[in-house]
């Protein structure tokens, strides 16, 4: 049986299928849920995965995407990029993974997929590869794509200490002025983010560009360390 069927089956077994309407509504979704919550999804995942090796990353991606692809239901798809972040797989977290991640996150476009891939899986891309991925997310973030715009803005979040500035501001500039909330909830979810590495950095931050914040980003940015001095 293949992976993507074996997945279906013993997501199926778990679920709970009065319960998928009610997350497909939430999450807004197209695609239907079976009915799986977080928890078994993951214990499912790790059963599944956990005997699985792969000779290259290029078949690593290929059973990532034909998960992926194969989805019928938005717990699948999940469970996608929980094979992503196995154990196996992190030798292969390079800029070649860059265009599989792209697809996910072009094709998912919300921010539960989204926001899995860019905080969790970039930031070992920025640390093996920083200047080539770096390039790669400044174009990002000048792009058109709201969604790529919104992974380049939040692809540090895991870096505390070790976050380069400036590249973040770098990121955060073609948006200081957009409307869009998922990206000004990414500029203030950044911001928040490093200011438990360095508060006075993002006081600094937000006053000298509050001009160009939004509220909601200022709000986001300073919500553990307040405005004050």
């Amino acid at each position: 049986m293949a992976l993507v069927e074996t997945l279906r089956a013993k997501l199926t077994e778990v679920a709970d299928p009065a319960r998928g309407p009610g997350m497909q509504a939430y999450m807004k979704s197209a695609m239907p849920y079976l009915g799986v919550s977080t928890v078994p999804l993951r214990q499912v995942c790790k059963a599944l995965f956990a005997g699985l090796s792969w000779p290259d990353s290029a078949a690593w991606q290929a059973d990532v995407l034909a998960i992926w692809r194969g989805a019928r239901f938005r717990e699948e798809r999940h469970a996608a990029i929980e094979l992503t972040g196995v154990r196996a797989a992190a030798p292969f977290q390079r800029l070649d993974a860059l265009p599989m991640y792209e697809e996910l996150i072009v094709e998912g476009a919300w921010w539960d997929y989204v926001d899995a891939i860019a905080t969790q899986r970039f930031w070992p891309i920025l640390r093996h590869d920083p200047p080539a991925m770096k390039a790669a997310m400044l174009g990002w973030s000048r792009g058109d794509h709201l969604w790529k715009r919104r992974s380049a803005i939040i692809c540090q979040i895991k870096a505390k200490a070790a976050t380069d500035l400036d590249f973040l501001y770098a990121c955060i500039e073609p948006a200081l002025d957009s409307k869009e909330f998922f990206l000004r909830k990414a500029i203030g979810w950044a911001l928040r983010q490093y200011a438990w590495t360095d508060p006075e950095e993002i006081r600094r931050y937000v006053a000298a560009n509050a001009a160009r914040l939004s509220g909601l980003s200022k709000r986001e940015a300073l919500k553990n360390i307040g405005a004050g001095a």
